[in-house]
């Protein structure tokens, strides 16, 4: 759109002209396309006073049509040559009122539903309140009217609706200062309602030093119409208010001058002869871990957790003690004078799991937003390692071989004194530990260094550790491996003084660069006291606590869901506190399983279907297994009871397979127990395939890492059985323990058959699907035979599916700025996907961050990819990107246009057997859009 030099659309009558000095404004509509809408815009193009320099309105319905919005956009007259029509994708309103908040360039945004009118004289009374507002002043609320009818009591909906008239702080018109929503970074998206989204921001723009005041101008809001499931819609924002309770703590009421309401227990009624209820078939499961797991016989058992085929679940929160996030104490629930007390939540999805996800990351808190360089590729092997080794030998052995690393992950025996439970770096394996670090991360490296929770008396930190702990550290109960001297040590983590001494002792090795830990508790009897609180859960929060002071998002790698003590180190035992915190702090390492093609298969339904239990996004497995079944020689020797051994290794096909599987799991680490896992240590074929692997999953960051963050914002994981995307399939729950989705678009089916070439058995969802290798197209609905060698694997994309990537392999994550990105769009249907980008490490919450949406459609044989400029920015972020756009499954090109101009014939190339075309584009700003067609 062309501005003239007075900041308004060029060529448009204006009849309010600004008043010189008057505040500029714009005006932000979220909408589902409502009757109302009409009414409203008609009401604001008629308003007198000066008029708002833009107005955005933002269609949040999932799959918007554009013409129903044509009817209400010509109410707008002049007004509507500065109006511009987002979509944000049906993600609620927060996320509408963001996408509008990113468009504007005014010092004011007035946000306004679509049911609402405002006064004839709105404009002016507007532009009278934003010149008031002091500097101080970051939001100033419009008066609300709501008419009731006159002739009759009003109904419970209608008195509802008429209590916003003396609610505080809502958005059904409300004028904040840019700056403010800036400064606390918009809505919070998890609030996927319309209902508590605006008293949580008004409350984080107070806290952030701004006033908020009440306005003169008057805004009319109609009672819509109410159906006979209104109420049961209602109570869906019982969900918003747990949030808040997290969120602004207990007091939240006050604060935000809430109503709460009045009727304890509620009566559900059902009609005579209806069908009865579906069987409660819990869908998924977890584990504390898969140890001892050997892939034969029957699956372990696991225990059930939110989802349920007939869509429900109630989660008992009664043995649950009270956590006090300002304190960080944990209490006991009171003790209602010994009278029977339940606390639960009832969940009621139907089959909108993904929902039932979001409600729960709600409730219970979101997945952690792992640093960037986390989703990379990880390196782990339980064998001495040496800082010689590392900076010599492997590292340069990785560089050689054009293959990536970003994380180093060293084992138990860098510990001195004792190679189990000291507290030392073994000076005489790594001479200098902070120049190790140093070197590690000059070379875009990061570290986590294994733990095992004991300590001998001998260790020279004991006494201090002892001391702290207030002499109460218990003697016995470690592992065999620390307990050569019958003087060892293990704490209780819920004893205050033990937990701060335990902490204290990783402090040094965090100053000398190390980035996190690896909690091993698999055979040490430290325990933690606290009544109604997860073990697991307690200990891998305090970890989180303590590299977040270094690390910005701390996490710990560890075991998770329950203790050692409840069911052992291969036991499953679950515990009446569940499942639920886990997934804010952890790294789920699933433990030490057999190297077989079983335990292969069977983890590639596990992590879906844990996922879907907990709302836990990062799980990983040892790739390759922990421990040796085949006896093959490897290539290594080590020392070990004073004699010389062998490493083992995996069969060639075996080895492959698994490392194309980790490409496409939510975290990507080799390891092993003294068994090869390097692909220059296997032959040819799997070489080659392990190298092109590991490259695809580093190329893979940018997409991996916007699904952990939509895993972080809406609670659905980065992994994702078939029966989240296709829950009324009823192939999608019989398949789900072979393929999966990685993100909404791309559909994996891991090989889990031995040979050179096998044959994989794949079911196709609904609609076109197209092989990401190959370029060959699938009908949807149907089950085939998916034949692959070492080189590729079932790896589908939907139809509209887009897929960023790097265009060009990298040593490391944190070594390459995304400047190169290649989108691989499968062509048959349209579809959208966004590309989250921040600087990586800082805690969530507060990282800047930059969103670039990406769309493709076709119309009339006309294909378009539209790119969109980058909303928001952060330290760090390129300026300049270039595209590669590669299309699969589409039709040989006649004309290809970049920004509106041909492209000449050598700018793009056509594979005639793999059906790809694939555009090269030069170098253009990440802040401006760009769109791509072909016919």
């Amino acid at each position: 759109m062309n501005r003239t030099d007075e900041g308004r659309p060029a060529g448009t009558g204006r009849t309010d002209r600004a008043r010189p000095g008057a505040p500029a404004y714009a005006v932000v509509i979220p909408t589902l396309a409502r009757d109302t809408l009409a009414d409203c815009l008609a009401a604001l193009a008629a308003a007198h006073g000066p008029r708002p320099e833009e107005i955005v309105l933002v269609d949040d319905r999932p799959d918007p049509e554009p013409d129903a919005l044509e009817h209400p956009l010509t109410v707008l007259g002049e007004l509507r040559a500065r109006t511009a029509v987002l979509t944000s994708g049906g993600r609620g309103p927060a996320a509408a009122r963001n996408t509008g908040l990113r468009a504007v360039t005014t010092p004011w945004v007035a946000f306004l539903d679509d049911d609402v009118q405002v006064g004839p004289h709105w404009c002016e009374q507007l532009t009278q309140d934003l010149s008031e507002a002091g500097t101080d002043t970051g939001a100033v609320q419009g008066v609300i009217a709501v008419p009731l009818p006159g002739e009759r009591r009003p109904t419970d909906w209608e008195r509802g609706t008429a209590g916003l008239a003396r609610a505080r702080w809502i958005t059904a018109d409300m004028a904040y200062r840019t700056d403010a929503l800036e400064q606390v970074a918009g809505f919070d998206e998890r609030f996927t309602r319309a209902f508590r989204e605006d008293a949580d921001l008004a409350l984080r723009v107070l806290d952030a030093g701004w006033r908020i005041r009440q306005g003169r101008r008057t805004t009319r809001h109609p009672v819509r119409p109410a159906d006979r499931w209104v109420s049961l819609r209602a109570q869906r924002g019982n969900a918003d208010d747990a949030l808040m309770l997290r969120l602004h703590g207990p007091d939240w009421w006050h604060k935000a001058v809430a109503p709460r309401g009045r009727i304890r227990s509620h009566l559900a009624v059902t009609a005579a002869g209806a069908a009865a209820p579906q069987p409660h078939i819990a869908l998924g499961g977890y584990r504390r871990g898969l140890d001892g797991v050997t892939g034969q016989g029957d699956a372990p058992a696991t225990t059930p957790g939110l989802l349920n085929k007939d869509g429900w679940y109630l989660l008992d929160d009664t043995p649950s003690a009270l956590y006090d996030t300002a304190t960080r104490k944990v209490t006991t629930r009171p003790a209602h004078n010994g009278q029977p007390y339940q606390d639960g939540y009832v969940f009621g999805y139907g089959h909108d799991y993904k929902q039932g996800l979001t409600d729960l990351a709600t409730l219970t808190g979101p997945p952690a937003l792992l640093p960037r360089w986390a989703y990379g590729v990880w390196y782990s092997e339980y064998i001495d390692r040496t800082a010689a080794d590392y900076e010599d030998t492997i590292l340069p052995a990785f560089r050689s071989e054009g293959v990536p690393l970003d994380v180093l992950v060293t084992d138990t025996d860098y510990k001195a004194v004792n190679n189990w439970s000291g507290w030392e770096i073994d000076t005489g394996k790594f001479p200098d530990p902070k120049g190790f670090f140093d070197w590690s991360a000059a070379q875009g490296l990061h570290n986590t260094l294994n733990v095992h929770p004991s300590i001998l008396a001998s260790d020279p930190q004991f006494a201090r550790a002892q001391a702290t702990a207030k002499g109460k550290l218990t003697k016995g109960g470690c592992a065999s491996g620390a307990s050569v001297e019958n003087n060892c040590h293990t704490f209780d983590f819920g004893d205050p003084d033990q937990l701060r001494a335990y902490l204290d002792l990783h402090r040094t090795m965090d100053e000398q660069g190390n980035d996190f830990w690896w909690l091993d508790w698999c055979c040490d009897s430290s325990q933690s006291s606290l009544p109604g609180v997860t073990p697991d859960a307690w200990i891998n929060q305090q970890y989180a606590g303590l590299t977040g002071e270094t690390l910005g998002r701390g996490f710990v790698l560890s075991r998770a869901y329950g203790s050692l003590q409840a069911g052992g180190y291969s036991g499953q035992q679950a515990l009446p506190t569940g499942p639920w915190a886990d997934k804010r702090t952890t790294v789920h390492f699933t433990g030490d399983t057999s190297s077989t093609w079983g335990t292969l298969k069977l983890e590639v339904g596990y992590t879906p279907g844990e996922s879907a239990a907990t709302g836990m996004a990062a799980v990983t497995h040892d790739i390759g297994g922990h421990n040796d079944t085949t006896g093959l020689t490897g290539s290594e020797t080590y020392t070990d009871g004073g004699q010389t051994r062998t490493t083992h290794k995996l069969p060639d096909d075996l080895y492959a397979r698994w490392v194309q599987f980790g490409a496409f799991q939510p975290i990507d680490r080799l390891h092993s127990n003294h068994s090869d896992r390097l692909p220059w240590q296997y032959g040819a074929q799997a070489r080659k395939s392990a190298d092109a692997f590991l490259n695809l999953r580093e190329n893979l960051v940018p997409y991996t890492y916007s699904l952990a963050e939509e895993a972080n914002r809406t609670g659905v994981p980065i992994v994702r059985p078939t029966y989240l995307e296709y829950p009324d399939e009823p192939e999608a729950y019989t398949t789900a323990g072979g393929e999966y989705f990685y993100g909404s678009d791309v559909l994996v089916a891991p090989v889990t058959t031995p040979g050179t070439t096998a044959t994989t058995s794949v079911w196709f969802p609904p609609g076109r699907w197209t092989d990401y290798f190959t370029g060959k197209t699938y009908q949807g609905g149907t089950t085939q035979d998916i034949t692959t060698s070492l080189d590729t694997m079932p790896v589908f994309l939907r139809a509209g599916g887009i897929l960023p990537t790097r265009t060009h392999d990298v040593t490391a994550d944190d070594k390459a700025p995304l400047t190169d990105v290649t989108l691989t769009v499968a062509a048959g249907a349209p579809g959208t996907t966004s590309l989250y980008e921040d600087d990586g490490e800082a805690a969530s919450g507060r990282a800047r961050s930059a969103t670039t949406t990406i769309r493709y459609a076709e119309s009339g044989g006309r294909h378009t990819l539209t790119i969109g400029p980058a909303k928001g920015s952060f330290p760090g972020q390129v300026k300049d990107r270039r595209w590669t756009v590669s299309v699969v499954g589409a039709e040989p090109p006649t004309r290809v246009t970049a920004a509106g101009l041909r492209l000449p014939s050598h700018a793009y190339r056509w594979n005639a057997t793999t059906h790809t075309l694939t555009i090269t584009l030069p170098h253009h700003s990440t802040h401006t859009p760009l769109t791509v067609t072909y016919q």
